[in-house]
């Protein structure tokens, strides 16, 4: 179940029916209003996962994206349930494996559109941009720098990719036609504003939130919900605001580390992922630990 004494590649609940294996949790069924969710420390890349788990990185999600439902609970609802682990996960040995990286949530229905907000311009962005001068079909104002915040935040969707397979940029008329106009207008409307109250706050911690993205989910009663993980250095782009200058690329606290690492390969990004070095993967989970730090008041010196 382990790839190393202090890392979880991949768990191993037999009590529980796995539901799913995504790119980096794993899905149990409890009933039939509840999941257990168990943020892995498998790491995905250009959306192949790679051979190697990172340390700790499961943990530091699982608390990184708990503290960010709890503060953003106010402007959406969001699928953590207050049950404890013990009460699903009753074998002491099998609750050690898991660590902090694993949280019981409510069973909702997910949808499928990724939102994601762009407060600078960089990455599949910054290519868009100098290819067309806009991102997403969005226009932007000539002459902007590599890195450069944007006049405002943008909502720039995407599709979203099975394990193996590329997500892909969409319209947000697409989004309005696979779950309607009036959800995809309140999945964007809330988007940015979970981003600019995130923003403001990391900004206050030292951290520059570049990008970002979430999904989200219903109940029941079609009440839209956030879900999965939400602003950690996996599903986000976090750069140290006092390294910060534009027209360069700064230097980050999320997986873009892996990322750039990984461009200097000859890889043609299909699985099978390649083996990292265990420098690369020191240095990668020093950076997640980083971002916790930064991030999470007490969360470590």
């Amino acid at each position: 179940m382990t790839a190393r004494a202090d890392a979880l590649f991949q768990s191993d609940l037999p009590h529980l029916p796995l539901i799913n294996r995504g790119k980096v949790r794993d899905i149990y069924g409890i009933d039939d209003d509840h999941l257990l969710i168990v943020t892995t420390d498998r790491l995905s890349a250009f959306d192949v996962v790679l051979p190697q788990p990172i340390p700790g990185k499961g943990e530091v999600l699982t608390r990184v994206s708990s503290f960010w439902f709890r503060r953003t609970a106010g402007l959406v609802p969001n699928h953590l349930v207050d049950r404890p682990l013990a009460a699903v996960v009753p074998d002491p040995a099998a609750r050690s494996s898991l660590g902090e990286r694993a949280v019981v949530v409510r069973r909702l229905r997910p949808l499928p559109v990724e939102a994601i907000v762009r407060g600078y311009l960089i990455g599949s962005g910054w290519k868009d941009y100098q290819r067309t001068g806009a991102v997403c079909d969005l226009p932007l104002p000539a002459g902007l720098r590599l890195a450069d915040k944007l006049p405002a935040p943008i909502y720039t969707p995407s599709t979203k990719a099975a394990v193996g397979d590329h997500d892909e940029n969409v319209s947000f008329e697409h989004t309005a036609d696979l779950i309607g106009a009036d959800l995809a207008a309140q999945i964007r409307d809330v988007s940015l504003r979970i981003y600019a109250e995130a923003a403001d706050y990391a900004r206050g911690r030292g951290i520059i939130i570049a990008d970002t993205k979430f999904e989200f989910g219903l109940d029941d009663a079609g009440r839209l919900h956030l879900i999965d993980e939400a602003l950690t250095p996996d599903s986000s782009r976090f750069w140290p605001a006092d390294q910060y200058q534009p027209g360069s690329s700064p230097p980050s606290f999320d997986k873009q580390f892996v990322r750039d690492y990984l461009e200097t390969l000859d890889w043609d990004k299909r699985p099978p992922g390649p083996e990292l070095p265990a420098e690369i993967i020191a240095k990668t989970a020093a950076k997640y630990r980083e971002a916790e730090r930064r991030l999470l008041p007490g969360a470590g010196p």
